[in-house]
């Protein structure tokens, strides 16, 4: 299938699709006018990829998850022994992170609380530093 038809089973921009192949994440083959055609599989890949990147996974990341994960139509599992390993890592990563924006907006929630409560009072301009 040609790109456009891609684009429309996928849910996924021409842009986007070539920003995967770019990254090494989908292998469509070419015609010799240079045309892509991707396969009933690289839809399936599409879709894994959207799952990864959903979960937080770097797109660098993905690269080398695709080839060790089983898809069974319902989630994706991984098959290769150091993966899970490295699945764990960026779990952390990302647990780091949530934590960091917890306490972000913790100390946000600490500045609105000392600001009026008056949810209606007409916004006021921001104090020039000038």
């Amino acid at each position: 299938m040609r790109i456009g038809e891609m684009v429309r089973r996928t849910g996924v921009s021409e842009r986007l699709l070539r920003y995967y192949e770019e990254q090494g994440l989908l292998a469509p083959t070419r015609l010799p006018s240079g045309y892509r055609v991707y396969s009933d599989a690289d839809v399936d890949t599409v879709r894994r990829i959207r799952i990864l990147l959903a979960a937080g996974l770097p797109t660098a990341l993905i690269a080398r998850v695709l080839p060790c994960v089983r898809d069974d139509s319902t989630t994706l599992a991984p098959v290769c022994s150091d993966l899970v390993a490295e699945l764990r890592r960026e779990r952390e990563r990302i647990t780091r992170a949530i934590n960091d924006l917890q306490a972000s907006r913790s100390v946000l929630d600490t500045v609105i609380a000392a600001g009026p409560d008056d949810a209606d009072q007409a916004v006021r301009e921001p104090v020039s530093k000038g």
